[in-house]
């Protein structure tokens, strides 16, 4: 496509386009020569990854549409087919938010699966995202396609794959999938009118939903006694979906309603109250949170608009705090492991996972207390696979985390799931309560038991891939860490002597602790991602530090996490460690990055 002329791809565009009112949007901008517009919507096609699709809508090769989403379906359908065994029979599962197209997507996506004779289980409505991994499980499906952007601004929407495991696709399956795609680019459908009379499309979301929720109830609390109406709670959906599915996970445990806040508690695609609908973003919460001052309420909840992550906030004293994606996975980490240990099973077959960019802590938690803690690539789709690994090798994987405020509970879904992790949250506060305690107040029981976390993650921002690239050979050529395998890393940051590094970047591998081979026991990413662990030789105080470039926006990103006994030690630590990371390491000022 890179070397096709324009006109070229119009017209293919034209030819193939099913849709009038895209088609009419080309032709517009043809008709009015505007070459800028449709060189950023035609020259590239969007890419298929391990994350599916995800774009913004409009028509054109590199965004999100009819014709888009039929090519990948064609594509998906015939790898599933020459890659799963019975695939045909076993069907896929479907899923759709609320977002624009969302529904139709999901109808064009079946009927491309019924044109190849496959079953489709289509879900009837708006569901949230763990709800397909739960039905592709249940239903022992050949794979399932989620229509959601999940928590990104209203333009956008996506596809996500989940594989014949309920999992999120990891490699080879994306090239394979992406590869098949363009050998099935010739829609074979061109609306989804033939899926209403098919007999091969299935309505079971009544029973999946029934299903679902049952797994919840695995989620109650066995052994804390607490009253359910003893926690005031606010919980915002975020404009999305979750709302019906968290007030039905409040019944079941026997809690009394939250307090929705109205604004924001139905599905709405425009998302009218904040500029991205996304938990973690600065003022998102604020609405939810003058709810709760309304209410006297002590929590706000709240999910993302797909309601696989989750978020939760807590008013200390008068000053609202916001939990961050560690800390919240540090608290549910501690109730997963004491609701393990009074079952009396033995804690050396417990196991948990969390991302390698995640907080430490969980690790220094399962060392103390004597459980498998094994960490990953970022993302679900390492974190899922990782637990089934863990589970064929004889363990309990009832949790994994990653610090993005994605949580997964139990063993029925191995993915994040926000409305299974608002249940346990809403639980653990009400527990708490009872024993006159709060779940801030607990965090900082568990810092005195295993150590004190602080984590401080941000990024730089760099359009240049060519200063990226500078930056990234500069810091493995900036010092002599590693010199005995002929490898050139720094040696020191913020004053502590960096003791390992992991380099995870495709034709750099390289682990400093893994004698003799030296190579990483992580998969290798396609982007640079290199992990430093550094300590003081005078005290106990150390950082985690990790670099990475993002696959999807020109940022440099850094995850650093301190942490020792003294609590204003680590804490001024961090500082020191981002200056140099930034003025030695980055050389910001002189290459230009950009701060937030």
């Amino acid at each position: 496509m890179m070397s096709a002329p324009l006109q070229d791809l119009v017209k293919e565009w034209l030819r193939l386009d099913p849709n009038e009112s895209t088609r009419k949007d080309v032709e517009h901008l043809w008709n009015n020569n505007a070459v800028g517009e449709l060189e950023r919507r035609m020259r590239t096609r969007i890419e298929f990854g391990t994350a599916g699709l995800r774009g913004k809508m409009e028509a054109g090769w590199s965004r999100m549409n009819d014709l888009i989403v039929i090519q990948a379906s064609q594509g998906l359908c015939a790898y599933v087919l020459d890659h799963v065994e019975n695939a045909a029979i076993r069907g896929v599962v479907i899923g759709h938010d609320h977002r624009h197209n969302s529904e139709r997507w999901a109808q064009l996506t079946a009927a491309a699966f019924i044109a190849s004779n496959v079953k489709v289980y289509l879900h009837n409505g708006l569901v949230h995202t763990p709800m397909v991994p739960f039905s592709v499980k249940t239903l022992n499906a050949a794979c399932g396609v989620m229509i959601t952007a999940s928590h990104n601004p209203k333009q956008d929407n996506g596809y996500k794959v989940y594989w014949e495991n309920a999992v999120q696709i990891v490699g080879p399956h994306d090239v394979g999938i992406a590869q098949s795609i363009m050998q099935h680019l010739e829609p074979r459908v061109h609306d989804a009118s033939q899926i209403i009379d098919s007999g091969l499309c299935i309505d079971c979301t009544e029973e999946m939903k029934k299903a679902y929720f049952h797994s919840l109830s695995n989620l109650r609390a066995k052994t804390l006694s607490f009253g359910g109406s003893s926690v005031v709670f606010v919980n915002t959906s975020m404009h999305g979906v979750g709302d019906p599915f968290t007030s039905k996970a409040f019944e079941i445990i026997g809690f009394s309603p939250y307090t929705p806040v109205k604004e924001q508690q139905n599905p709405d695609p425009e998302f009218p109250t904040v500029k991205f609908p996304n938990p973690e973003e600065k003022g998102a919460l604020d609405l939810a949170i003058a709810t709760a001052n309304e209410k006297g309420a002590p929590y706000v909840l709240a999910q993302d608009p797909d309601a696989d992550r989750f978020s939760a906030a807590e008013n200390c004293d008068g000053k609202w705090v916001t939990f961050t994606g560690d800390q919240l996975g540090t608290l549910f980490a501690y109730h997963v492991f004491e609701a393990y240990k009074a079952s009396n099973k033995p804690i050396g077959k417990l196991a948990m996972v969390a991302s390698t960019v995640s907080s430490k802590m969980v690790e220094a938690m399962a060392q103390i207390e004597g459980f498998r803690f094994v960490d990953c690539l970022t993302g679900f789709k390492f974190i899922g696979n990782t637990a089934l690994d863990l589970v064929q090798a004889g363990y309990e994987v009832p949790f994994g985390y990653e610090e993005a405020i994605g949580y997964m509970f139990g063993s029925e879904i191995r993915d994040k799931d926000g409305v299974a992790a608002t249940m346990v949250f809403a639980q653990l506060a009400a527990s708490l309560r009872a024993r006159g305690t709060t779940v801030s107040a607990h965090l900082q029981e568990l810092y005195r038991r295993y150590g004190y976390f602080e984590t401080s993650n941000s990024y730089f921002v760099c359009t240049d891939p060519l200063v990226i690239e500078n930056i990234f050979r500069k810091i493995r050529s900036f010092g002599d860490m590693g010199s005995s395998q002929g490898r050139s890393y720094p040696s020191s940051i913020g004053g502590l002597q960096i003791r390992s590094v992991v380099d995870l970047t495709e034709g750099h591998g390289y682990d400093s602790t893994n004698a003799p081979t030296y190579q990483p026991k992580l998969p290798l990413s396609l982007g640079h991602m290199i992990q430093f662990r550094a300590s003081s030789d005078s005290d106990d105080s150390r950082i985690v530090l990790t670099i990475r470039t993002s696959g999807t926006e020109p940022k440099i990103k850094y995850y650093l996490e301190g942490s020792g006994s003294n609590r204003q030690a680590v804490h001024s630590l961090l500082g020191s460690v981002v200056d140099d990371l930034a003025e030695d390491w980055m050389n910001a000022a002189e290459n230009g990055l950009g701060r937030p």
